[in-house]
């Protein structure tokens, strides 16, 4: 995968970032791949579990080219140096299309489930021309924290900082395998989170051993907007509707994605 240059060498003699601009907790760089040791950190992991207003925190790095995540870093998975990260083995997102991608994991694995043809992408919705570019950002900080409080979801949250491009290169940009089931290249699924980005405003808030969590900025607020989103997250993620006990796309649309600010995607 097409990388930044990488700050994160410079923590390992000024482990607080002060050269950065930054005042980081204790935490460590993690360059353990599926393959051995990166020759460059893959991420910085911070030491102690995560609380709200962490994210916030972690805010002034963005500047240097370093995006926030929070990993799930407990559970039987382990943190991430048990995950198999393969980075070498990830392609670009931004050499891959959305509706490409998705039109071809439909095909591959919707078209069984559903006589439809693949819809192509949804439109943006109505109510992201009324909200301010800083928007998604604040939303992210915001489920960070709901997430961080609530502590459901998570098993040992710690946030770790990615070199990354944008919040939707996040997976690919550390060798993430948990869609592997699904599709062996994330930085293909990247691309579509680079359309969402785009679209809907999401940003990468979460990352387990195999499941992701994205804020939305610009939900789709109504049923007409919510199932053109849900044929999208069918192709992208089958497992969402196949096994979530929503019989039909316009069930797990109602009660999944409609004016909701958060998504959750699960990989068998």
């Amino acid at each position: 995968m097409a990388t930044l240059p990488n700050p994160l060498p410079k923590l390992a003699t000024d482990p607080t970032g002060a050269a950065l601009g930054l005042r980081l907790p204790p935490g460590r760089l993690l360059d353990a791949t599926h393959e051995g040791e990166s020759h460059e950190p893959l991420l910085w992991l911070a030491d102690q579990q995560a609380v709200p207003g962490a994210w916030a925190a972690l805010a002034p790095a963005r500047r240097t080219g370093l995006l926030p995540v929070v990993l799930d870093a407990g559970g039987r998975h382990g943190d991430p140096r048990m995950w198999e990260l393969t980075p070498d083995a990830m392609s670009y997102p931004g050499d891959h299309d959305a509706d490409e991608v998705l039109a071809d994991l439909w095909e591959e694995y919707a078209a069984g489930e559903t006589e439809q043809e693949w819809p192509g992408l949804a439109d943006t919705p109505a109510v992201a021309g009324a909200l301010s570019a800083d928007d998604p950002e604040a939303v992210a900080t915001d489920i960070a924290d709901s997430l961080l409080d609530s502590g459901g979801l998570l098993e040992g949250p710690r946030l770790a900082l990615v070199p990354a491009r944008r919040s939707a290169d996040v997976p690919a940009a550390i060798g993430w395998t948990g869609p592997v089931n699904h599709e062996g290249d994330t930085a293909r699924l990247c691309a579509v989170l680079r359309s969402w980005e785009d679209r809907f405003g999401i940003r990468v808030v979460a990352l387990g051993f195999d499941h992701l969590l994205v804020s939305v900025a610009f939900a789709p607020t109504t049923a007409a907007e919510a199932e053109a989103v849900a044929a999208e997250h069918f192709a992208f993620c089958p497992d969402n509707i196949l096994q979530s006990g929503d019989s039909t796309v316009r069930a797990y649309a109602e009660k999944r994605l409609l004016n909701q600010p958060a998504w959750h995607f699960w990989w068998d």
